[in-house]
Protein backbone atom coordinates (compact mmCIF):
# COMPACT_ATOMS: atom_id res chain seq x y z
CA UNK A 1 0.00 0.00 0.00
CA UNK A 2 1.62 3.81 -0.87
CA UNK A 3 1.73 6.57 1.10
CA UNK A 4 -1.09 8.21 -0.71
CA UNK A 5 -2.98 5.06 -0.20
CA UNK A 6 -2.73 4.73 3.32
CA UNK A 7 -3.71 8.01 3.95
CA UNK A 8 -6.89 7.67 1.89
CA UNK A 9 -7.78 4.18 3.44
CA UNK A 10 -7.24 6.15 7.48
CA UNK A 11 -9.74 9.41 6.09
CA UNK A 12 -12.51 6.70 5.01
CA UNK A 13 -11.44 5.04 8.54
CA UNK A 14 -12.81 8.24 10.46
CA UNK A 15 -15.29 9.09 8.10
CA UNK A 16 -16.97 5.49 8.65
CA UNK A 17 -16.40 5.94 12.73
CA UNK A 18 -17.49 9.52 13.20
CA UNK A 19 -20.93 8.51 11.00
CA UNK A 20 -21.19 5.20 12.92
CA UNK A 21 -20.60 6.50 16.35
CA UNK A 22 -23.15 9.64 15.52
CA UNK A 23 -26.26 7.73 13.97
CA UNK A 24 -25.85 4.97 16.92
CA UNK A 25 -25.86 7.26 19.25
CA UNK A 26 -29.45 9.31 17.92
CA UNK A 27 -30.66 5.87 17.11
CA UNK A 28 -30.23 4.45 21.19
CA UNK A 29 -30.12 7.84 22.59
CA UNK A 30 -26.34 7.25 24.37
CA UNK A 31 -24.35 10.05 25.39
CA UNK A 32 -20.18 9.47 25.06
CA UNK A 33 -18.40 8.75 28.05
CA UNK A 34 -14.78 7.90 29.21
CA UNK A 35 -13.48 4.39 30.00
CA UNK A 36 -10.51 2.87 31.34
CA UNK A 37 -8.19 0.52 29.55
CA UNK A 38 -7.45 -1.43 32.76
CA UNK A 39 -9.07 -2.26 35.70
CA UNK A 40 -8.09 -4.23 38.86
CA UNK A 41 -7.92 -7.92 38.99
CA UNK A 42 -10.62 -9.60 41.64
CA UNK A 43 -13.39 -6.87 41.52
CA UNK A 44 -15.45 -9.03 38.75
CA UNK A 45 -15.46 -6.03 36.57
CA UNK A 46 -13.40 -7.45 33.44
CA UNK A 47 -14.94 -9.64 30.72
CA UNK A 48 -14.46 -13.00 30.98
CA UNK A 49 -15.29 -13.90 27.32
CA UNK A 50 -15.46 -18.06 27.18
CA UNK A 51 -13.27 -17.93 30.14
CA UNK A 52 -10.39 -19.45 29.05
CA UNK A 53 -8.46 -15.89 27.74
CA UNK A 54 -5.48 -15.04 29.73
CA UNK A 55 -6.15 -11.45 30.43
CA UNK A 56 -3.25 -8.69 29.97
CA UNK A 57 -2.00 -8.09 33.84
CA UNK A 58 0.92 -5.80 35.57
CA UNK A 59 1.29 -4.77 39.07
CA UNK A 60 0.77 -1.61 40.31
CA UNK A 61 3.92 0.23 42.47
CA UNK A 62 1.65 2.78 43.63
CA UNK A 63 -1.04 0.13 45.21
CA UNK A 64 1.41 -1.83 47.08
CA UNK A 65 1.80 -3.73 43.56
CA UNK A 66 -1.58 -4.61 43.53
CA UNK A 67 -3.06 -6.33 40.25
CA UNK A 68 -4.41 -4.62 37.38
CA UNK A 69 -5.40 -6.84 34.17
CA UNK A 70 -5.85 -4.87 30.69
CA UNK A 71 -9.65 -5.22 29.80
CA UNK A 72 -10.64 -7.81 27.11
CA UNK A 73 -14.16 -5.57 26.91
CA UNK A 74 -15.84 -3.32 29.28
CA UNK A 75 -19.09 -5.38 29.64
CA UNK A 76 -19.91 -5.09 33.25
CA UNK A 77 -17.53 -2.04 33.76
CA UNK A 78 -20.65 -0.31 31.76
CA UNK A 79 -23.83 -1.32 33.78
CA UNK A 80 -21.07 -0.07 37.32
CA UNK A 81 -20.73 3.42 35.67
CA UNK A 82 -24.55 3.88 34.04
CA UNK A 83 -25.38 3.78 37.78
CA UNK A 84 -22.65 6.10 38.81
CA UNK A 85 -23.58 8.61 36.32
CA UNK A 86 -27.31 8.33 37.42
CA UNK A 87 -28.33 7.63 33.44
CA UNK A 88 -32.05 7.65 33.75
CA UNK A 89 -34.14 4.52 31.95
CA UNK A 90 -34.39 5.51 28.13
CA UNK A 91 -31.01 6.84 27.64
CA UNK A 92 -27.35 4.99 28.00
CA UNK A 93 -23.55 5.63 27.66
CA UNK A 94 -21.12 4.77 24.38
CA UNK A 95 -17.34 4.97 24.72
CA UNK A 96 -13.97 3.87 22.52
CA UNK A 97 -13.47 0.41 23.65
CA UNK A 98 -9.37 -0.39 23.66
CA UNK A 99 -8.46 -4.27 24.60
CA UNK A 100 -5.37 -6.37 24.04
CA UNK A 101 -6.67 -10.19 23.81
CA UNK A 102 -3.14 -11.97 23.26
CA UNK A 103 -4.64 -15.65 23.33
CA UNK A 104 -6.55 -14.57 19.77
CA UNK A 105 -5.67 -16.94 16.92
CA UNK A 106 -4.89 -15.16 13.90
CA UNK A 107 -7.02 -14.52 10.89
CA UNK A 108 -8.10 -12.09 8.27
CA UNK A 109 -10.85 -10.92 10.90
CA UNK A 110 -8.88 -11.24 13.81
CA UNK A 111 -6.25 -9.84 15.55
CA UNK A 112 -4.64 -9.02 19.18
CA UNK A 113 -5.93 -5.59 19.40
CA UNK A 114 -9.42 -4.87 20.17
CA UNK A 115 -11.50 -1.75 19.40
CA UNK A 116 -15.09 -1.79 19.55
CA UNK A 117 -17.66 1.13 20.21
CA UNK A 118 -18.67 -0.34 23.59
CA UNK A 119 -22.26 0.67 24.68
CA UNK A 120 -25.26 0.30 27.21
CA UNK A 121 -28.51 1.44 28.10
CA UNK A 122 -30.87 1.29 31.25
CA UNK A 123 -34.14 -0.44 31.07
CA UNK A 124 -36.92 -1.25 33.17
CA UNK A 125 -37.40 -4.61 34.45
CA UNK A 126 -40.59 -4.40 31.89
CA UNK A 127 -38.59 -3.99 28.95
CA UNK A 128 -36.65 -7.32 29.29
CA UNK A 129 -38.41 -8.92 26.42
CA UNK A 130 -37.54 -10.58 23.19
CA UNK A 131 -39.39 -8.01 21.68
CA UNK A 132 -37.56 -4.98 23.36
CA UNK A 133 -34.59 -6.67 22.05
CA UNK A 134 -35.50 -6.74 18.58
CA UNK A 135 -36.62 -3.33 18.44
CA UNK A 136 -33.55 -2.65 19.30
CA UNK A 137 -30.78 -4.73 17.06
CA UNK A 138 -33.40 -2.35 14.31
CA UNK A 139 -32.12 0.56 15.56
CA UNK A 140 -28.70 -0.37 15.71
CA UNK A 141 -28.95 -1.81 12.06
CA UNK A 142 -30.25 1.26 10.83
CA UNK A 143 -27.59 3.12 12.15
CA UNK A 144 -25.65 0.74 9.91
CA UNK A 145 -27.73 1.17 6.91
CA UNK A 146 -27.36 5.03 7.09
CA UNK A 147 -23.52 4.78 7.46
CA UNK A 148 -23.33 2.60 4.72
CA UNK A 149 -25.27 4.98 2.51
CA UNK A 150 -23.24 7.87 3.22
CA UNK A 151 -20.06 5.45 2.80
CA UNK A 152 -21.60 5.48 -0.78
CA UNK A 153 -22.18 8.80 -1.38
CA UNK A 154 -19.15 9.57 -0.16
CA UNK A 155 -16.86 6.85 -2.20
CA UNK A 156 -19.02 5.76 -5.26
CA UNK A 157 -16.80 2.84 -5.80
CA UNK A 158 -18.81 1.31 -3.27
CA UNK A 159 -22.50 0.04 -3.85
CA UNK A 160 -24.48 -0.73 -0.83
CA UNK A 161 -25.67 -4.02 -0.47
CA UNK A 162 -27.02 -4.02 3.33
CA UNK A 163 -30.85 -6.18 3.12
CA UNK A 164 -33.55 -3.90 4.22
CA UNK A 165 -34.54 -5.32 6.98
CA UNK A 166 -32.47 -7.78 9.70
CA UNK A 167 -33.80 -10.95 9.81
CA UNK A 168 -34.17 -13.03 13.35
CA UNK A 169 -33.69 -16.61 13.56
CA UNK A 170 -32.81 -18.65 16.92
CA UNK A 171 -29.69 -20.62 17.38
CA UNK A 172 -31.50 -23.75 17.63
CA UNK A 173 -33.86 -23.43 14.62
CA UNK A 174 -30.63 -22.86 12.95
CA UNK A 175 -29.85 -26.03 14.41
CA UNK A 176 -32.75 -27.59 13.28
CA UNK A 177 -32.03 -26.03 9.83
CA UNK A 178 -28.70 -27.66 9.41
CA UNK A 179 -27.86 -30.41 12.00
CA UNK A 180 -24.96 -31.72 10.73
CA UNK A 181 -23.21 -28.60 9.93
CA UNK A 182 -21.31 -26.93 12.45
CA UNK A 183 -22.28 -23.43 14.17
CA UNK A 184 -19.79 -21.35 11.76
CA UNK A 185 -21.04 -23.56 8.98
CA UNK A 186 -24.55 -22.70 9.52
CA UNK A 187 -24.18 -18.99 10.37
CA UNK A 188 -22.75 -19.03 6.83
CA UNK A 189 -25.46 -21.08 5.38
CA UNK A 190 -28.19 -18.50 6.83
CA UNK A 191 -26.33 -14.84 6.18
CA UNK A 192 -25.63 -16.23 2.52
CA UNK A 193 -28.98 -16.41 2.32
CA UNK A 194 -30.83 -13.20 3.79
CA UNK A 195 -27.44 -10.79 4.02
CA UNK A 196 -27.98 -9.70 7.47
CA UNK A 197 -29.43 -12.00 10.51
CA UNK A 198 -29.32 -11.22 14.65
CA UNK A 199 -29.30 -14.50 16.08
CA UNK A 200 -30.63 -15.02 19.22
CA UNK A 201 -29.81 -17.36 22.32
CA UNK A 202 -25.93 -17.44 22.29
CA UNK A 203 -23.91 -18.86 25.35
CA UNK A 204 -26.97 -21.52 26.17
CA UNK A 205 -27.17 -25.29 25.48
CA UNK A 206 -29.35 -26.26 22.27
CA UNK A 207 -31.17 -29.30 22.04
CA UNK A 208 -28.05 -31.00 21.04
CA UNK A 209 -26.34 -30.56 24.48
CA UNK A 210 -23.78 -28.00 23.44
CA UNK A 211 -23.80 -23.89 22.84
CA UNK A 212 -23.89 -21.90 19.62
CA UNK A 213 -20.98 -20.26 21.19
CA UNK A 214 -19.77 -19.22 24.20
CA UNK A 215 -20.67 -16.63 26.63
CA UNK A 216 -19.45 -15.46 30.01
CA UNK A 217 -22.28 -15.84 32.76
CA UNK A 218 -22.46 -12.73 34.65
CA UNK A 219 -23.62 -10.27 31.77
CA UNK A 220 -25.61 -11.32 28.62
CA UNK A 221 -28.67 -13.29 29.56
CA UNK A 222 -28.63 -16.45 27.58
CA UNK A 223 -31.04 -18.33 29.41
CA UNK A 224 -34.16 -17.05 30.40
CA UNK A 225 -36.83 -18.81 29.21
CA UNK A 226 -38.83 -16.57 26.15
CA UNK A 227 -42.73 -17.27 25.81
CA UNK A 228 -42.00 -18.78 22.57
CA UNK A 229 -40.45 -21.72 24.42
CA UNK A 230 -37.07 -20.83 23.53
CA UNK A 231 -34.03 -19.36 25.75
CA UNK A 232 -32.06 -16.18 25.36
CA UNK A 233 -32.29 -12.44 25.51
CA UNK A 234 -29.38 -11.97 23.10
CA UNK A 235 -27.60 -12.64 20.31
CA UNK A 236 -25.09 -11.76 17.40
CA UNK A 237 -25.43 -9.19 14.38
CA UNK A 238 -24.40 -10.76 11.46
CA UNK A 239 -23.43 -9.83 8.00
CA UNK A 240 -22.43 -10.82 4.56
CA UNK A 241 -19.32 -10.01 3.87
CA UNK A 242 -19.01 -8.94 0.14
CA UNK A 243 -15.16 -9.85 -0.59
CA UNK A 244 -14.80 -12.23 1.99
CA UNK A 245 -18.09 -14.25 0.79
CA UNK A 246 -18.76 -15.25 4.13
CA UNK A 247 -20.66 -14.87 7.67
CA UNK A 248 -19.11 -11.75 9.26
CA UNK A 249 -19.87 -10.80 12.78
CA UNK A 250 -20.34 -7.36 13.96
CA UNK A 251 -21.92 -7.30 17.21
CA UNK A 252 -22.54 -9.28 20.18
CA UNK A 253 -24.77 -8.06 22.48
CA UNK A 254 -28.24 -8.53 25.01
CA UNK A 255 -30.13 -7.96 27.43
CA UNK A 256 -28.40 -8.26 30.46
CA UNK A 257 -28.59 -10.72 33.57
CA UNK A 258 -31.00 -9.77 36.21
CA UNK A 259 -30.35 -11.24 39.44
CA UNK A 260 -32.13 -14.26 39.46
CA UNK A 261 -30.51 -15.03 35.73
CA UNK A 262 -26.81 -14.25 37.29
CA UNK A 263 -27.60 -17.10 40.26
CA UNK A 264 -28.46 -19.51 37.47
CA UNK A 265 -26.20 -18.74 35.05
CA UNK A 266 -23.55 -19.14 37.57
CA UNK A 267 -24.73 -22.54 39.06
CA UNK A 268 -24.78 -23.61 35.22
CA UNK A 269 -21.26 -22.79 34.70
CA UNK A 270 -20.25 -23.82 38.08
CA UNK A 271 -18.78 -21.00 38.98
CA UNK A 272 -21.27 -19.49 42.13
CA UNK A 273 -17.73 -18.31 44.09
CA UNK A 274 -18.27 -15.10 42.05
CA UNK A 275 -21.07 -13.80 43.88
CA UNK A 276 -18.96 -12.74 46.75
CA UNK A 277 -17.37 -10.08 43.74
CA UNK A 278 -18.06 -6.52 43.64
CA UNK A 279 -19.98 -6.46 40.78
CA UNK A 280 -21.83 -9.65 41.13
CA UNK A 281 -22.63 -8.99 44.88
CA UNK A 282 -24.34 -5.16 44.04
CA UNK A 283 -26.10 -7.38 41.52
CA UNK A 284 -27.91 -9.43 43.53
CA UNK A 285 -28.40 -6.49 46.16
CA UNK A 286 -30.52 -4.72 43.44
CA UNK A 287 -27.95 -1.71 43.26
CA UNK A 288 -27.71 -2.03 39.41
CA UNK A 289 -29.81 -0.89 37.08
CA UNK A 290 -31.52 -3.15 34.58
CA UNK A 291 -29.73 -2.81 31.18
CA UNK A 292 -28.99 -4.09 27.55
CA UNK A 293 -25.75 -3.59 26.06
CA UNK A 294 -23.27 -4.76 23.55
CA UNK A 295 -20.07 -4.18 21.67
CA UNK A 296 -19.83 -3.60 18.06
CA UNK A 297 -16.40 -3.99 16.52
CA UNK A 298 -14.88 -0.43 15.12
CA UNK A 299 -12.37 -2.87 12.69
CA UNK A 300 -15.07 -5.36 11.76
CA UNK A 301 -17.15 -2.26 10.49
CA UNK A 302 -14.66 -0.24 8.55
CA UNK A 303 -13.71 -3.77 7.09
CA UNK A 304 -17.68 -3.74 5.84
CA UNK A 305 -17.90 -0.59 5.19
CA UNK A 306 -15.01 -0.42 2.96
CA UNK A 307 -15.20 -3.62 1.50
CA UNK A 308 -11.49 -4.90 2.94
CA UNK A 309 -10.89 -8.66 2.88
CA UNK A 310 -8.25 -8.23 6.03
CA UNK A 311 -8.48 -6.60 9.41
CA UNK A 312 -5.16 -5.40 9.34
CA UNK A 313 -6.53 -2.81 6.57
CA UNK A 314 -8.05 -0.81 8.48
CA UNK A 315 -6.29 -1.19 12.06
CA UNK A 316 -2.63 -1.13 13.43
CA UNK A 317 -2.18 -4.26 14.87
CA UNK A 318 1.44 -6.63 16.14
CA UNK A 319 1.56 -9.22 12.76
CA UNK A 320 3.64 -12.17 12.17
CA UNK A 321 6.04 -11.16 9.39
CA UNK A 322 5.46 -14.51 7.58
CA UNK A 323 1.28 -12.95 7.64
CA UNK A 324 2.95 -9.41 6.60
CA UNK A 325 4.82 -10.94 3.70
CA UNK A 326 2.37 -13.38 2.47
CA UNK A 327 0.00 -10.61 2.55
CA UNK A 328 2.28 -7.99 0.54
CA UNK A 329 2.80 -10.87 -2.27
CA UNK A 330 -0.86 -10.76 -2.28
CA UNK A 331 -0.66 -7.15 -2.88
CA UNK A 332 -2.37 -6.90 0.43
CA UNK A 333 -0.92 -3.47 2.41
CA UNK A 334 -1.35 -3.56 6.62
CA UNK A 335 -1.67 -0.49 8.05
Amino acid sequence: MTAPEMLKTEEAISFVKDTFSRELSSQLHLVKVSSPIAVLDGTGINDDLNGIERPVGFPIKALDERRAVVVHSLAKWKRVRLQELGIEAGRGLLTDMRALRPDEDYSPIHSIYVDQWDWEKHISAEQRTPEFLHATVERIYEALRTTEARIAETYPEITPVLPAKITFMHAEDLLRQYPTLTPKEREHEVVKQYGAVFLVGIGGELSHGEAHDGRAPDYDDWSTETADGYRGLNGDILLWHPILQTSFEVSSMGIRVDKHALVRQLALRGCEDRQELSFHSRLLKDELPQSIGGGIGQSRVCMFMLRKGHIGEVQVSIWPEAVRAELAGAGVGLL
